[in-house]
């Protein structure tokens, strides 16, 4: 275990360095203009001097590499940087919208991790009836269906025609951020959570079907229906650990897909977290805002594989015995 932690710290390290560095340079290679991000519309009047001056200030006009290991040397020691379009410190932008966006993201993540295992279980149960036939269907539909427009459907029907949920952003219009509840906040998540759970329920149902249905096909599950063992007992008995395995793979490697699809959720529903940030950042030229929230969202999806290593290591007892898995 210390073994497999200090390979996956190591490989963490060398992940953000690569990831930090060709973010950086692919940024400093695009025709985005930092100094006119930061100047706005009145770009026009300052002089040529006044740029040198901007330009110096934030030693844009140095090298790439000299750019590069200035800006890491910040980051190793705490210093995000500011941000051009917001004028403040990258960290508080980051703090102020990131629990917002965990808040979204772990509501998706935990609701199409439940509800696919719980569909994929059913579908396999009742194998080439019409349940199994009626949920792949449905898998297969949100397969093919694209995210944004799936949050416009939603938006138009819970908000537009019912009036259940709000249209957008994550609290309430009028009142100040300390005013603000946890059930404030959770209300306005609901719809933009659901989009990117419905759409993510697919690829652990479809996972969760196949794996059972060949744990059902098996010499020992064949006996143990000749012995009586049906339905859930079966399930519980002979399945659930089998089934465990491949869900968990799944579902923890769709993190990256999560804060993927975050980015178009927050567009549709004007929700304001570290995805609308990034969009913002990378559309306007702030460098130091979108390297910050590339960074994490690399530690973001790295941790969710991290993870599922870890309960791979727990749930299949051939790996603690130093075995590979068939």
């Amino acid at each position: 275990m210390k073994e497999f932690v200090i390979k996956r710290t190591i490989r963490l390290f060398t992940l953000l360095f690569a990831v930090s560095f060709l973010t950086f340079m692919l940024v400093y290679l695009s025709p985005i203009d930092p100094v006119r991000a930061y100047i706005g519309a009145d770009m026009l009047l300052i002089s040529p001097e006044q740029r040198e001056a901007i330009q110096s200030y934030w030693g844009l006009n140095q090298s790439m590499f000299l750019q590069y290991k200035q800006w890491l040397t910040n980051l190793l020691s705490g210093d995000f940087g500011t941000s051009l379009i917001y004028r403040t410190p990258v960290f508080d932008v980051i703090s102020d919208r990131f629990f917002s966006s965990i808040l979204l993201i772990a509501i998706a993540w935990v609701s199409s991790g439940i509800f696919g295992m719980v569909f994929g279980t059913l579908a396999a149960m009742n194998e080439g009836k019409w349940l199994d036939r009626f949920i792949k269907g449905y898998c297969y539909v949100l397969l093919s269906t694209p995210g944004f427009w799936l949050g416009l459907l939603l938006l138009m029907v819970f908000s537009v025609w019912l009036g259940i949920f709000p249209t957008g952003l994550s609290a309430p219009i009028g009142i100040t951020g300390s005013e603000v509840t946890f059930m404030d906040r959770l209300y306005h998540a609901i719809l933009p959570a659901m989009t990117l759970s419905v759409v993510g329920v697919s690829n652990v149902c479809l996972h969760t079907r196949q794996k059972l249905v060949d744990v059902l096909r098996q010499p020992h599950i064949l006996q143990a229906r000749a012995n009586g063992l049906f339905g859930m007992r079966l399930f519980i008995r002979h399945g659930l650990r089998h089934v465990m395995i491949p869900a968990v793979s799944v579902h923890f490697a769709s993190f990256g897909e999560l804060f993927g699809g975050a980015i178009l959720a927050e567009q549709v529903f004007s929700y304001p977290g570290l995805a609308q940030a990034v969009v913002d950042a990378g559309l306007q030229g702030d460098v130091p805002l979108f390297l910050a929230i590339v960074v994490m969202s690399a530690v973001f999806v790295f941790v969710g594989n991290w993870l599922a290593d870890m309960l791979y290591y727990l749930l299949d007892p051939r790996l603690r015995r130093g075995e590979k898995p068939s």
